[in-house]
């Protein structure tokens, strides 16, 4: 299986350089694409042109932030973007999907900021991340 994941800064800036075409040459099984800076359906419009994959998307509350998607040849038994925590499920920074033999997690870490102002908030989200990727395996062994 093939795996890709991209920091996009901006899907759509990246659609009119050409995503379709490097998407198509990679020919991956799966992309995770971050920091979309934009909203679900506006990422849906931006990459309608890629037919292959199916597009599951998580978008910050805030337009134009953060954002997470994955596209996928594989249709997932399930698909998630909350890590029940709502100051981290408004940014849109986590997409994560459960296959037959593997659990894959997107994530978009932030930055701490300038003057680690948010180190805090970095240090909650990672923490909690880790209880969400100990958890995988007790729910499909």
């Amino acid at each position: 299986m093939k795996l890709v994941s991209w920091n996009v800064n901006g899907i759509r800036a990246t659609v009119k350089k050409g995503f379709a075409e490097v998407v198509s040459n990679f020919d991956a099984d799966v992309f995770c694409i971050q920091e979309t800076k934009a909203q679900d359906d506006q990422v849906a419009e931006a990459l309608s042109g890629i037919t292959d994959y199916t597009l599951y998307t998580n978008s910050a509350d805030k337009k134009g932030y953060s954002g997470t998607g994955i596209l996928s040849k594989q249709k997932p038994l399930s698909f998630g973007s909350d890590m029940g925590i709502e100051d981290h499920d408004m940014e849109g920074r986590i997409s994560y999907a459960e296959y037959e033999a593997f659990y894959l997690v997107n994530v978009y870490v932030p930055n701490s900021g300038n003057g680690l102002k948010r180190l805090d908030y970095r240090s909650d989200g990672i923490k909690t991340l880790r209880i969400i990727f100990l958890a995988c395996p007790k729910r499909n062994p």
